[in-house]
């Protein structure tokens, strides 16, 4: 006999998980009422959430490690059978103690039904099982993809199976456009697509700064040495006129005045810039009103620049520069700095400082969430423009918010309009669903399968939206909750049993804001336990924010982007953004996926026979 398995082990070990059960048979008998608003399809699904809930309110380590001794299971992947697994490892510790059995309490799911049940949630909402892989991919539409039909094919027969819609972005006539040109491609690739809108939601983010001037600035192209490869190059239009589309130079400078139409190739423009510097610039091709011009140095042009036309040595006209692009400088901050937000909504600006450098009036910027001027407070944090910049509230008197920036990238950082604003210390209370969001959905929703509610903190968001939909007759659509604050997922185990009520319903990870909301260092430890929570609930993942974002932008992947691509075996959907090589990046991740659905079941690895194992 092995003399590890001594009476008094066996149980102590058939005590504790004995313990472990009753605890959860406990906490569900305390949320009867709340199972019986649970859709009847769900209950079971929510009995094993609350169950393993029970479990995971205890630290198992050590016994763990012990049953995984003695060859027992250590309860490692028990999140879609929780109960059963318990009984289980129970029924073999009291063959091996001799102890009367008895009846196991019913288990509301076991091993073949609970990874049953969240395969059939995740083909109600996200479509059937794509072929040669279980995980589906989502795409965002970049705004082509309502004029482009061929677009939206190749991402179909790329492997894209659910298309999302932003709505922060674009309006219904695109997105409308956007399923039709779905829709088409699916008939002539006799393939299937999901289609997920995303609302808006509140947006917290920082409103415009004032222009500084308006001012364009031309420079050539220059090697390693200061030698001119490229010379500056400009459109010159007369007032009437406009720059030829498609060729030359993007910028263009508007003349007022009769200069224009006097001038011809050859001529050169005179004027003096905004550092007093005399520059000059020849006219060396006409192409309908407009002249394209060169110059070899760095010129800096703003409204109302006086110009003079000159042929060799004469003056022939003079004229003057409208209609130049305003200019919006971003505000600069660094350590110590203070920032105030304001509640009106006032274009920003920089500090202004006195003639020796010291600040006279802090830089000041709008805050768009109403909400963040009666909830926040001292000494709570904040954090800009995906994390970048940070700092903490030193003072709100409902009108303006005072931030000391406490961090910012070595050299400093800017903080530019439409940008994020994270208050991750504050539990605010606003709703998840604006005027916007109420106005969109009316729009859309007879036209996708599922929507996605962002910036949800609790179950109270959850209802509003399911009665909304009621009233739309679109009760039957999925919902997406996107997890991307702090308070979402602490509310996270109420979120899921309120969802529970009217199915199919998903989870979107969004790492993007997550992450500043709750730390970098806590991410990966953070969406672990999502995908924990969903497990246990039977409920679908999408992987979203960033996934292979260098190949998307720029045609190649990092080697830390491919291996996060890997890890998205698990969720059950992931999530690509928008980028110029977005078709090329849905074949890469459906290869990748392809993969490594050979070797994993969600965490439980499988052990198919592997070619390098051959001596």
């Amino acid at each position: 006999m092995n003399p590890a398995l001594t009476p008094r082990l066996l149980e102590r070990l058939e005590g504790q998980l004995r313990t472990l059960r009753d605890g959860s048979l406990k906490l569900e008998q305390s949320y009867l009422e709340a199972l019986s608003r649970v859709a009847p399809g769900q209950r079971a699904s929510a009995q094993n959430l609350l169950h393993y809930l029970s479990i995971r309110q205890h630290d198992i380590r050590a016994l763990q490690e012990e049953l995984s001794a003695l060859g027992l299971s250590s309860l490692g992947v028990l999140e879609p059978h929780a109960l059963a697994s318990l009984n289980a490892v129970l029924g073999i510790l009291e063959g091996l103690t001799g102890t009367a059995p008895g009846e196991p309490p019913g288990a509301p799911v076991d091993f073949q039904t609970g990874p049953q049940l969240l395969r059939d949630h995740t083909r109600s909402l996200l479509g059937p099982d794509p072929r040669g892989r279980f995980v589906r991919i989502m795409v965002t539409m970049p705004s082509e993809a309502s004029t482009d039909p061929k677009l939206v094919q190749d991402l179909l027969g790329a492997g894209m199976d659910v298309m999302r819609i932003n709505c922060a972005h674009d309006g219904p006539e695109q997105w409308s456009a956007m399923v039709a040109n779905l829709r088409q491609a699916e008939r002539a690739l006799g393939r299937s697509c999901r289609v997920q809108a995303d609302l808006a939601g509140p947006k917290l983010r920082t409103g415009p700064i004032r222009a500084s001037g308006r001012v364009l600035r031309i420079a050539p192209r220059r090697d390693a040495f200061g030698r001119v490869l490229v010379p500056g190059r400009v459109w010159l239009v007369p007032e009437a006129g406009e720059p030829p589309i498609g060729i030359g130079p993007l910028r263009s400078l508007t003349i007022e005045g009769p200069l224009i139409p006097m001038a011809a190739p050859g001529d050169r423009l005179r004027f003096i810039d905004t550092r007093g510097q005399s520059q000059e610039l020849r006219l060396v091709e006409s192409v309908g009103s407009a002249f394209l011009a060169e110059i070899d140095r760095t010129a800096y042009v703003e409204e109302g620049t006086r110009v003079a036309l000159v042929q060799g040595e004469e003056h022939l006209a003079q004229g003057r520069v409208v209609g130049v692009p305003e200019v919006v400088t971003p505000i600069a901050l660094a350590p110590g700095d203070r920032l105030i937000l304001t509640r009106r909504a006032e274009p920003g600006s920089d500090a202004v400082r006195d003639s020796e450098g010291r600040v006279i009036e802090p830089a000041h910027i709008h805050c768009t969430l109403e909400a963040a001027f009666d909830q926040v407070e001292p000494g709570q944090g904040v954090w800009f423009d995906d994390g970048k910049i940070g700092g903490l509230v030193r003072g709100n008197d409902g009108e303006r918010i005072t931030v000391e920036i406490t961090q910012t990238a070595p050299q400093g950082a800017r903080l530019r309009a439409e940008k994020g604003i994270n208050f991750p210390d504050t539990p605010l209370k606003a709703s998840a669903l604006t005027d916007k969001d109420l106005a969109d959905l009316a729009q859309i929703a007879n036209q996708v399968d599922m929507v996605a509610l962002s910036f949800l903190r609790g179950p109270e968001d959850v209802e509003r939206l399911r009665e909304e939909l009621e009233r739309l007759g679109a009760g039957h659509l999925g919902i997406v909750l996107k997890i991307e604050n702090r308070q979402a997922f602490e509310s996270l185990p109420r979120i899921l049993l309120a969802s529970l009520k009217a199915p199919p319903v998903g989870v979107m990870i969004a790492r993007g804001d997550l992450a500043v909301e709750v730390g970098f260092e806590r991410l990966s430890e953070v969406q672990q336990e999502i995908l924990w929570l969903c497990e246990a609930a039977h409920v679908p993942v999408i992987w979203a924010t960033q996934i292979l974002e260098g190949m998307a932008k720029k045609g190649a992947p990092s080697r830390a982007e491919v291996s996060d691509a890997a890890m998205s075996i698990l969720a059950e959907c992931a999530m690509l953004n928008k980028g110029p090589n977005i078709v090329e990046t849905v074949r890469f991740l459906s290869g990748v996926i392809d993969r490594m659905d050979e070797h994993y079941v969600k965490r439980r690895a499988t052990l198919r026979k592997l070619s390098v194992a051959q001596l």
